[in-house]
């Protein structure tokens, strides 16, 4: 017997209301989450349309061929950067005018591996060998409103379809449990010599990837507690008179120890490198997780906090490269600090839903500019006045020295002297012409480099 997904009423309504248009088809991704027993999806959002793969459509009805994996792969990424702990994308589908056919199953097995190995590559964890390991394709036939629900397992690519429950209920994440927690991070990454023809973000990856072992390895305290991770979450939770774990009790406060000492049985040894730089980050994260309320586990929501602290440093961080190479920014030479705007984290509700999803704004950008990028990637009206700032915003500052020796003794690289509640600051060490000079604080952030002298 295959999986079966319980599937938010809300989602077969979406389907149901999606028009081609004279389109051969449409598609988008499914999320939600995994379990043991079974897996829930909560939203569904279409991938926005290429403005020439509108036109070609229309001449290519009976075909998939014209469907850009790249381009729906791309909206894939974007979407995992607005999950929080515990959500994934856990398939794909597609909606046609025609009923299931080998040309359509062909198309969303294609799809859904490679929807999952561009996600893949830029997660700071793995899956772990318990977890399911099955994601889902659904079809969706708009003339006859029939469904065809099939799984794949993503460990193996040439494994065959495997059919799977679709059943609907409403108000399924309603009553789901929230964790939240503020990590506070201290990051040293050096930039090695023998890596100087890396880009900055590779390099900053390759150190981020040692940080994730020890946020792996901490202990989490759930509501100041050490609980043992196959225990349920609920357990010992006063419940209402209808039994259900009362409303005020479905948030969670986490607690993260970083473990500083080793075993005494682990050997420690000390490398000595030639480095040309170094990226120092530090500051405070906001983050969240959301667990299903059916009979949860402890590990599961351990886990699901691991991955949001994982996923959203290294979100940042990525944005951030990816706006520093649209814009361009110049070299300057002459300049030792800079500060300019990270992203710092959004969140906005799910109505109906106790879940939240989340974004990352830079300091310029409007709420109607991020309301209209969620619109637009997870194809779902909301309000401006429902966005949530997680972290605060403050004013950046930029300072400059022509004195480069100076910046070797002085090692003061605090950001503004002002209240600033959540910072986090990457600081950049690099020998000059390298890479061009650029930082950030606010946020969650400020970056600032400084040049060796040559």
């Amino acid at each position: 017997m295959g999986r079966t997904y319980i599937v938010e009423e809300t989602v077969g309504q979406y389907l149901s209301n999606i028009s081609l248009q004279g389109k051969a088809f449409v598609s988008g991704l499914l999320i939600g989450q995994c379990s043991s027993q079974k897996d829930y999806v909560i939203l569904a959002t279409r991938t926005p349309p290429k403005e020439e793969q509108d036109e070609s459509s229309k001449h290519s009805k009976a075909k998939l061929d014209n469907l850009d994996e790249e381009w729906a792969t791309e909206h894939a990424n974007q979407v995992s950067r607005m999950l929080p702990g515990g959500l994934l994308v856990l398939g794909v589908f597609i909606i046609t005018t025609l009923e299931m056919g080998n040309e359509f199953q062909n198309t969303l097995h294609r799809l859904v591996f490679a929807v999952e190995k561009s996600m893949n590559k830029k997660r700071l964890w793995n899956f772990t060998d318990e977890e399911v390991s099955e994601r889902v394709t659904l079809h969706f036939c708009s003339s006859t409103k029939k469904i065809f629900c099939r799984t794949y397992d993503i460990h193996n690519p040439t494994s065959s379809a495997k059919p799977a429950d679709w059943k609907y209920q409403n108000g399924l994440s309603a009553s789901w449990l929230s964790l939240e927690c503020t990590v506070y991070i201290n990051i040293h990454v050096p930039l090695s010599t023998t890596s100087v023809s890396y880009t900055l973000e590779k390099n900053t990856k390759n150190g981020l990837i040692h940080w994730a072992k020890q946020i792996e390895n901490s202990i989490y305290l759930i509501n100041g507690q050490v609980k043992d991770g196959d225990c349920d979450l609920l357990g010992g939770q006063k419940k209402s008179s209808r039994g259900n774990t009362q409303a005020t009790n479905r948030s969670f406060d986490v607690r993260v120890l970083t473990q500083l000492l080793l075993n005494s049985d682990h050997r420690s040894t000390a490398t000595v490198q030639i480095c040309s730089g170094s990226v120092n980050l530090k500051g405070a994260v906001k983050c969240r997780a959301y667990i299903h309320s059916n009979k949860p586990k402890v590990k599961d929501a351990v886990q699901a906090m691991k991955r949001d602290i994982l996923n959203t440093v290294a979100d940042r961080c990525e944005i951030l490269f990816e706006d520093l190479l649209l814009n361009e920014i110049p070299e300057q030479k002459d300049s030792e600090k800079e500060f300019h705007i990270l992203p710092h984290r959004v969140f906005v509700p799910i109505p109906g839903s106790t879940v939240m999803l989340c974004d990352y704004k830079f300091g310029d950008e409007s709420a109607e500019e991020i309301r209209d990028h969620f619109i637009e990637m997870l194809d779902h009206i909301i309000q401006t006045e429902d966005l949530e700032i997680a972290e605060e915003i403050n004013t950046a500052c930029v300072s400059s020295s022509m004195n480069t020796e100076a910046s070797l003794d002085n090692t003061d690289d605090e950001p503004p002297k002002q209240p600033i509640k959540t910072i986090i600051v990457l600081k950049i060490q690099q020998n000059i012409g390298v890479i061009a000079a650029f930082a950030v604080a606010a946020l969650a952030a400020g970056i600032s480099f400084h040049y060796f002298s040559d």
